[in-house]
């Protein structure tokens, strides 16, 4: 059976994906770190698994069938593998172990409208490769950081799943 620390569980797991996601947004809306391809697909696990776990929390807190609570953080776990998946893929591109997707660039969002400054635009901004790290924390580029975030979320959404 759910214990009553589930629901807290769910929400400290919820609140850590949608942590790990605004982290990113912040290094690309604040920082001015330009998302790859596969930058963009490591926060789809994050922009679904956060709500979902908000959901479970509300499940079991207001004690709706156990089944759903844990499916709900079942799913979590299913999308932060394959969030490690896509997150160990993109490392080993980085560190060049394996060839990334060959149209891996990111659209450049930044790009003006104003077609007086679109070719200083085009010229000036590339969008990123994604076999470069645009940043390196510690060693590890963002999607080295993704790997150990995606593992220990994954992690706990299946035991609090199964707890």
């Amino acid at each position: 059976t759910m214990t009553s620390s589930t629901p807290r569980l769910a929400l400290m797991i919820g609140i850590a994906m949608a942590l790990v996601v605004i982290t990113a947004l912040g290094f690309e809306h604040i920082g001015g770190y330009i998302p790859c391809k596969l930058c963009l697909e490591q926060r789809t696990p994050y922009y679904l698994g956060a709500p979902i776990m908000l959901m479970a929390a509300l499940a079991s807190y207001k004690n709706w069938p156990e089944c759903l609570s844990r499916g709900l953080m079942a799913i979590g776990g299913l999308l932060m593998a394959y969030g490690l998946s896509i997150a160990v893929f993109h490392a080993g591109v980085e560190w060049a172990w394996w060839a990334g997707p060959t149209d891996c660039t990111a659209a450049a969002t930044t790009v003006t409208t104003n077609a007086n400054d679109l070719l200083g635009d085009i010229n000036a901004l590339t969008p990123p490769s994604c076999d470069k790290a645009a940043l390196r924390i510690l060693g590890l580029s963002m999607a080295g950081w993704n790997v150990p975030a995606s593992l220990a979320l994954m992690f706990a959404s299946f035991k609090a799943a199964a707890r």
